[in-house]
């Protein structure tokens, strides 16, 4: 499991974070040695680094860090201000519609162990994600009995709150949930993909973060490449299957 570096200054360290790697350790996996913060140091000769935002362990893609604290309480603001335009992409099952807002209010998902202490009793908060359709596809697979092909889309989405799970459980609510999702997906096509293609991953990923720099005050727009193995899939789809026809 690689991690590279996307980008590094004096105050900020962007790694590509591969699916199925935790940000930092964890009460939901005692077990696991590899973390993303760790293996940032290591990558950036044992400099101490600050999370500012989350990924989900299956997502792969951009991951920021603050190297000083008071860096990353200006960012961590930004984010939460909603001063950070983040871009996924994801492959979903059926086709999804040329464009499109989801305001669907999310009711937290507690952890049992994690969120002990949390109250289950707190409302359901906004989330609000946009999202655009960029390609699809109908192969000749029943992989449902109802239908004798199987439909799937690839979206570019814009979350523009940040709840947990968001873009997982909002995928969920249109119907149109991500391939590889095992707890908000179709086990179906998770099977499916897994017997045809080899893929083992959850089909999303954190593409794209664009924000102010917190000290240079200028704009800063950092991509993850997508890798050999989303873009092969994306080639035997037919889809584009090279970087620059996913760039800006």
């Amino acid at each position: 499991m690689k991690l590279t570096l996307l980008y590094q200054d004096e105050w900020l360290v962007a790694v590509n974070k591969p699916s199925g790697l935790l940000v930092h350790r964890s009460w939901l996996d005692k077990a696991e040695t590899r973390f993303a913060m760790q293996m940032t140091r290591d990558l950036i000769g044992g400099r101490h680094v600050y999370p500012v935002h989350r990924l989900d362990r299956p997502t792969s893609g951009v991951l920021l860090f603050a190297l000083d604290p008071a860096v990353a309480r200006t960012l961590t603001e930004a984010f939460a201000a909603r001063r950070v335009h983040k871009e996924y992409l994801a492959l979903v099952r059926g086709w999804a519609p040329e464009q499109g807002l989801i305001d669907y209010p999310l009711k937290e998902q507690l952890d049992k162990i994690a969120d002990a202490m949390s109250s289950p009793d707190r409302p359901a908060q906004e989330a609000v994600t946009t999202f655009r359709c960029l390609h699809q596809v109908e192969l000749p697979h029943a992989v449902s009995k109802k239908h004798p092909t199987s439909r799937y889309s690839l979206v570019r989405l814009f979350p523009k709150t940040g709840r947990k799970h968001q873009l997982r459980r909002h995928l969920d609510h249109l119907f149109h949930p991500i391939v590889g999702d095992t707890t908000h997906g179709d086990g179906r096509h998770n099977r499916f993909f897994r017997e045809h293609y080899g893929c083992e991953r959850l089909l999303l990923v954190a593409h794209r973060l664009s924000f102010e720099h917190p000290v240079l005050k200028v704009p800063m727009r950092i991509q993850a490449p997508l890798g050999p193995e989303v873009l092969g899939l994306f080639a035997r789809l037919g889809w584009p299957a090279s970087e620059s026809d996913y760039g800006a």
